[in-house]
């Protein structure tokens, strides 16, 4: 197969690194060179072989061809192509505080305008998040997505909400795909920028005064001739949903009002119409005595209400328009106000652009004005459902005697007395449960023993949905009980860090594991994250060839550390039962997060003690590992773990003060000093000396002939003429290990 060549851009100042970083590599890939990047894997030049030698060059080559004269002369010293990579990773992607902080005032101020492209908005904050991250700048994913739906404009705001109402978590992707979606739609759905003010979301369609007037043109287009009405062209039947004719054209809404009639003689459709534009507006509720149950009508255009105290607002300038009743007497809109109602769970919820209509028969609220408003409606089971995201807001039952759907619930009129329906589910229990704000049943008893709820009848509660979005708790933690039988039967594991300081060593993480059975602490302290798997393995063959039992069971946490593929894998070949924590649950990971909590507390106090520096939290951490381990348990009924362990009691001769003053025996010379003051760190696994450090040379020791002075530490001597221990208990014939 011929060679395939791709175009690259040269590297300079303005060229977003993290890309061009990923063209590169992908180059490199297509070559065989990436290896090159990494070093293939080895540590020192001198161990590449001549073919790795060569590609190296290649690749260096490559990544040199690719940058322009301003980048190029300032890595023209380094001579390997994985220097080079990180070389411009230094120069290209600064990870300072002040990059860091100009990218999140990014952020934080990217808005879309309005009227702006959300695809280009969306291809910005991308690009603002892919170099967050490349500087090591992380969000939560949920965060991430907020940020962006905070940034669009205030058109967005219906569209915000439903995001935000359906659903209890929220990712980036999601947000993306909503927007792309919306995009796709304003693509598909002409919009014409017409609106109506008699009513929210109320399309009006129909003959028009303008029509009449036919422009002067007597009716005719512009080249002269009579054509088909523009008005005729843009009708549509909001009953069954077809082009060409309006609601009260629709045949199939006049035979079935035919149907009904002969059943019932009373029901039939009221027109509302509008005194300013004389369009028709139909709604198919029909006409009865004046009650106080609300119908939900599919083919209204605003809520209707005959009731005036049931207004908590009103307004009677804004009033316009008519409705034409049985016998077409018109029945006139004398006001437009909110009413509250008291839905079927307890909430009370406000409608508003009420009409108040006196000589109307019926309480009508209108579902294509809600569904203008972004709330939807689905029927099933006799049961009409009114819904915003995954909450129901509404309920109307059908009615077996003349088709229409009644609301579930009640009406709370100005006064704030409530009007109970006869629909209402809402008992005399539920009710109390509400007033006295969702009470426990407990309360609710103790108060009816007193006498002071009227009407309460004692009985289980129905089930409130609201008490389980405000009470919900998590589930608590019972003690939990092994049955290990022995030593290794059901091993913890946890890691701690990243520490602020790094040790003597280098190290930044401890990593602990501890025997179930036992409760043995060992500890391994580490510079990087993923050195916990070679811990681990070094760990388990050491100790099941000294005990020759096998490990069986590994608790952990599902960090990437325990969780990865080539620890996944090792487990399951050695035959090792892994068991995890749910995520965010460090309870179910008590014992290891408990002795982290232990060992990081008795260091801490160590270090206080001997006025030593934090780095020094390793030999501190170390030594209150060997000190647990030679500490009674509560877990071992007062038992030592050292003594579960070995079957065998610690001995206790050879403890010392941590960071007490120590003279180890040196021979420089006949004429030297034959000690040197140091400071006592710990003990030596599998040596039988003790760990010294040496504040001169700033080098550790290990030494077994050692005096000491646990009366002071190395800080507070300013004398060496000091009373010292014998010499006899100086030296030490047995040291045991952790």
């Amino acid at each position: 197969m011929a060679s395939m060549k791709y175009y690259l851009p040269l590297l300079d100042r303005d060229t977003r690194f993290t890309l061009w970083q990923v063209k590169m590599r992908a180059l490199l890939a297509q070559a065989d060179y990436d290896d090159a990047l990494d070093s293939f894997g080895k540590g020192r030049i001198q161990d590449w072989t001549a073919d790795e030698k060569r590609r190296d060059r290649k690749a260096l080559s490559q990544i040199q061809l690719h940058l322009h004269n301003n980048i190029l002369q300032e890595v023209l010293s380094e001579k390997t192509a994985a220097a080079l990579w990180l070389k411009l990773e230094g120069l290209c992607m600064t990870k300072d505080l002040t990059s860091k902080m100009h990218l999140k005032q990014k952020l934080f101020l990217h808005r879309l305008p309005e009227g702006g492209n959300v695809l280009n908005h969306i291809s910005e904050f991308k690009e603002i998040i892919s170099d967050l991250a490349a500087m090591e700048v992380k969000y939560e994913e949920e965060d991430t997505a907020l940020m962006l739906l905070c940034s669009l404009p205030s058109s967005y705001t219906n569209f915000r909400d439903t995001i935000l109402y359906s659903r209890d978590t929220l990712t980036l992707n999601e947000v993306y795909e909503a927007l792309n979606s919306k995009e796709k739609m304003k693509l598909m759905v002409p919009h014409d920028g017409s609106s109506s003010s008699q009513a929210e979301g109320l399309s009006v369609r129909g003959r028009t005064k303008e029509k009449n007037s036919n422009n002067g043109n007597g009716g005719k287009s512009k080249n002269g001739h009579r054509g088909r009405s523009q008005s005729r062209d843009k009708k549509y039947c909001r009953y069954c949903k077809r082009d060409g004719h309006d609601i009260s054209e629709c045949f199939k809404l006049q035979n079935k009002e035919k149907r009904k009639g002969n059943k019932q003689g009373e029901n039939s459709a009221n027109v509302a119409r509008d005194d300013s534009s004389d369009d028709a507006l139909v709604v198919t509720a029909g006409c009865a005595e004046t009650n106080d149950e609300w119908v939900l009508d599919t083919a209204c255009t605003f809520h209707m209400c005959p009731h005036r105290d049931w207004f908590t607002t009103f307004d009677s300038t804004t009033a316009a328009g008519s409705v034409l009743g049985f016998g077409n007497s018109p029945c006139k809109i004398e006001g437009i106000g909110s009413v509250r109602i008291k839905m079927f769970d307890g909430t009370i919820r406000t409608l508003t652009d009420v009409r108040y209509i006196p000589k109307m028969k019926r309480n009508l609220i209108s579902v294509s004005a809600l569904d203008a408003k972004g709330y939807k409606y689905s029927g099933g089971d006799s049961v009409l459902k009114v819904t915003r995201g995954s909450l129901i807001v509404m309920k109307g039952d059908l009615s077996s005697t003349n088709g229409l759907y009644y609301l579930r619930g009640s009406t709370v009129s100005g006064n704030a007395t409530p009007v109970i329906s006869k629909n209402s589910d809402c008992d005399a229990a539920n009710l109390w449960h509400m007033h006295l704000g969702h009470m426990s049943e407990l309360g609710l008893a103790e108060l009816n023993k007193r006498g002071l709820l009227k009407g309460y009848e004692t009985g289980k509660l129905k089930f409130c949905e609201h008490c389980i979005f405000g009470k919900h708790k998590r589930v608590k933690f019972n003690n939990s009980t092994h049955t290990t039988e022995g030593i290794l039967d059901y091993v913890h594991s946890d890691l701690w860090g990243p520490s602020c300081k790094k040790s003597l060593g280098g190290a930044s993480y401890m990593l602990t594991i501890i025997d179930d059975y036992s409760r043995k602490v060992w500890p391994y302290f580490l510079k990087h994250k993923w050195q916990a798997f070679s811990a681990f393995k070094e760990w388990k063959i050491i100790i099941e060839r000294q005990t020759e039992k096998k490990v069986k069971i590994l608790r952990t946490d599902n960090g990437m550390e325990f969780c990865s593929k080539q620890f996944k894998n090792y487990c399951k070949s050695e035959g090792i039962v892994r068991h995890y924590t749910v995520p965010y649950t460090p309870q179910q990971n008590g014992v290891a997060e408990r002795m982290n909590r232990t060992i990081i507390s008795r260091a801490r106090c160590m270090l206080s003690n001997a006025g030593l520096h934090k780095r020094f939290w390793a030999e501190a951490a170390s030594t209150a590992c060997y000190l647990i381990n030679r500490s009674p348990s509560i877990a071992l009924n007062k038992k030592t773990p050292i003594e579960v362990w070995s079957g065998s009691p610690a001995d206790y001769s050879q403890l010392r003060v941590f960071g007490c003053t120590a003279y180890a025996h040196v021979d420089n010379g006949k004429l030297e000093p034959r000690a040197v003051k140091c400071i006592f760190l710990g003990y030596k696994s599998g040596v039988k000396g003790f760990k010294l450090w040496n504040p001169e040379t700033q080098k550790v020791v290990i030494s077994r002939n050692v005096i000491f002075n646990e009366s002071a530490m190395l800080h507070d001597v300013t004398s060496t003429n000091v009373p010292v221990e014998s010499e006899q208990h100086a030296t030490i014939q047995h040291l045991m290990g952790l």
